[in-house]
């Protein structure tokens, strides 16, 4: 795309083949806009910029290269998001959103909803559409991978799309322009405070994604979650347990084959049968079944399609090698997912549990899963977990500062522990691999390395 086609008055004849405001994504012919961050400039990294091969700089200063280049007076991260819809040829107008946030279950909620409506899916496991898949890097992509992702998938015909909304895109206000039928909130417990600080901020945060809902669209909240019944907004249906809630889950069966519940709303009565497993599956697929039925789909198609949900990749997976034991891989990383998957499992007489925790992340709920574990399994074996710049024995130290428990083994080479794991389980056992579910990469230092605990287990039990 020629550059006259993305900045008004740059008359250069310069073609522009990418665009990044991130200097180590760019390469040769891309525009690089030096955007701002909370906790970096991008101001400072033009030279990078240009060494990796960027033809032409936008930034809001006058910069000390000399080198083809415009400053603007309107804000750069605004600018920045107008240069991706233009150059991916974006008309958000065109399409149709649908919102998924909280901490825990907005990768399985959303993924429901892609299988129930048909429409594609983007989030912590990429971009879904029928037979294609695309690889993102975040939960909530950044802005010029998201407007890529929507220009593939409208490539493929397909301008419906379900998406994870995480915190961190709504800080840096990622969904600028976006407009969306109907947004879904999970649940909302302690996260992320290394970027948001305190609870409150990371709550209000997520309450920001009400801003983007159409004029008439329903915003769907977790009734029994203390943190979401804080949210005030004109058009709110809740769901969950608790009686007082428009929809109310009950008589919920959640380890039978298949799981069963029933959804009651006023006299209508909905049973639900599913071959997702757990109690918080349970709020997921309700969370899901509601959305299905706000967008005019009958109930007993979503019934039907619920009957059928393919499993989830990374999120309560059961793989089988032919192993003896249950094996179960899970994106669980949090005080809470931890605990609604563990308790799920009370049923196996040993639950035996391969975990750590990420680095560079709130210390503070190390803790406190060190200690709900060792409480709570059979075996814990504390490992590698995007340690980042942090040591991983210290990570496991905190882990186990509030237990004086032994039913732990301390293995930091992710591979040996879950090799370690499979050791010890026997027909009577349940192995959790928990905390990184279908990640591609271990974060250590400023590296992505490739790693994937898939492969590790099938590498380790196909031997």
């Amino acid at each position: 795309m020629q550059i006259s086609k993305l900045i008004e008055n740059v008359n250069l004849d310069i073609d522009i083949l990418g665009i990044a405001d991130n200097s180590k994504k760019v390469k040769n012919g891309y525009l690089f806009v030096a955007t701002k961050g909370f906790n970096v400039d991008h101001y400072d990294y033009i030279s990078d910029a240009i060494k990796n091969g960027a033809s032409f700089i936008v930034s809001d200063r006058e910069i000390e290269e000399d080198f083809p280049h415009i400053v603007i007076k309107e804000d750069i991260n605004d600018f920045y998001i107008e240069c991706c819809r233009k150059f991916f040829d974006i008309d958000l107008n065109e399409f149709k959103f649908i919102g998924i946030t909280g901490t825990d279950g907005k990768t399985t909620t959303a993924s429901i909803i892609n299988d129930l409506l048909d429409w594609a899916y983007i989030g912590t496991n990429g971009v879904i559409y029928k037979d294609f898949e695309f690889s993102t890097s975040n939960t909530t992509p950044v802005v010029e991978e998201l407007y890529e992702c929507l220009h593939l998938l409208k490539e493929k015909g397909c301008k419906k799309v379900v998406m994870e909304v995480s915190s961190e895109a709504l800080l840096h206000k990622r969904l600028k322009n976006f407009t969306f039928e109907n947004v879904g909130f999970t649940n909302i417990t302690e996260d992320h405070l290394n970027i948001h600080k305190t609870l409150e901020n990371y709550r209000n945060c997520k309450f920001s994604l009400v801003n983007y809902l159409k004029k008439d669209g329903v915003c769907f909240i977790n009734g029994d979650d203390a943190n979401c019944k804080l949210l005030k907004y004109k058009n709110i249906l809740t769901y969950g347990m608790n009686k007082d809630n428009d929809y109310v889950i009950s008589d919920v069966l959640e380890n039978a084959s298949p799981m069963s519940f029933l959804i009651t709303h006023k006299d209508q009565v909905f049973k639900i049968e599913s071959p997702l497993k757990g109690l918080y599956n349970a709020y997921n697929i309700t969370l899901a079944f509601l959305i299905g039925l706000d967008l005019g789909i009958k109930n007993q198609e979503l019934i039907e399609k619920i009957k059928n949900l393919k499993p989830i990749k990374g999120r309560r997976e059961y793989l089988d090698f032919n192993q003896d034991f249950t094996l179960v891989l899970d994106y669980a990383h949090t005080f809470n997912g931890i605990k609604n998957l563990v308790d799920s499992f009370k049923n196996y007489s040993k639950i035996i549990v391969v975990t750590g925790a990420a680095g560079g992340r709130e210390k503070e709920k190390r803790k406190l899963i060190g200690k709900y574990l060792l409480d709570n399994t059979y075996m814990t074996i504390f490992t590698m977990d995007d340690p980042r710049k942090e040591s991983v024995d210290s990570i496991i130290d905190d882990m186990l500062k509030e237990t004086t428990k032994k039913n732990y083994l301390r293995i930091v080479d992710r591979k040996k522990a879950i090799e370690k794991s499979f050791e010890i389980a026997d027909k009577n056992s349940v192995v959790l691999v928990i905390g990184k579910g279908r990640d591609n990469y271990m974060a250590i230092l400023d590296e992505k390395v490739p790693y994937s605990d898939y492969e590790v287990i099938k590498e380790i039990l196909t031997k």
